[in-house]
């Protein structure tokens, strides 16, 4: 059976070649979204050696009970790199941001990064951008990164009340204000008592994640560990 499956595989590589989402450049039987030069040539972070002091953990400090924090590369707009976000963001390919969540866990598995906890939660959208999008980026994410390491996600939890505006379009100050109170918990009882890894596709002030894990404080006992694709120096 598999040597059919990899017959069937070439064949469609053959009359429907896979391209890499950076380069453009056709992909082997063996690769999936980016090519292995692009892959070698990412500008990998490399925060989870250091999860807890690094440029965007000091975003969290003193203001949500963060265990570990990291992104798995340095998103840079308008970069050959951002092609892999906009892929999954805004051109209908949810597959790569499942890619992505494998890829990212695969590699930080090596670090003990994911050691103790307990489940994922995806920052939710609202249902207005969702049914626009189709899907949640942060949740094709945590898909990947669940089948990578066995962390369940842990659905309804907490829901996203509006949608103001897209944090690209804002400045600093704006973010916090764009997203506050913005975010509604559900079911304080699924996360009470536990450490909670939250996902999201790219940071940059952290405002988001902040406003999310603020809200998820009021169920009581609970610790955050922080995990995005793409960080903006």
């Amino acid at each position: 059976m598999s040597l059919l499956i990899e017959y069937y595989l070439r064949f469609l590589n053959l009359i429907a070649p896979k391209t890499c989402v950076i380069c453009g450049n056709r992909l082997t039987i063996t690769e999936r979204t980016l090519c292995c030069i692009c892959n070698l040539h990412l500008p990998r972070t490399n925060f989870q050696k250091n999860p807890y002091d690094n440029n965007m953990a000091k975003l969290f400090w003193a203001r949500i009970p963060v265990e570990r924090v990291a992104a798995f590369f340095y998103y840079e707009p308008h970069s050959e790199v951002c092609r892999i976000v906009h892929s999954f963001k805004y051109m209908n390919n949810p597959e790569n941001a499942e890619y992505m969540g494998r890829m990212v866990a695969a590699e930080y598995q090596l670090s003990n990064f994911f050691d103790s906890i307990d489940g994922i939660v995806p920052i939710p959208l609202s249902w207005k951008r969702q049914l626009k999008r189709g899907y949640n980026q942060s949740y094709e994410i945590a898909r990947g990164v669940s089948d990578i390491t066995g962390i369940p996600i842990i659905n309804k939890v907490v829901k996203r009340r509006t949608f103001k505006k897209s944090q690209t379009k804002t400045h600093f100050w704006e973010r916090f204000e764009n997203v506050e109170d913005v975010f509604q918990l559900i079911n304080g009882d699924a996360i009470n008592g536990k450490h909670i890894l939250l996902i999201d596709d790219v940071i940059t002030t952290g405002a988001t994640i902040m406003s999310c894990a603020k809200e998820m404080k009021k169920c009581g006992d609970i610790k955050f560990s922080i995990l995005s694709i793409g960080f903006t120096r």
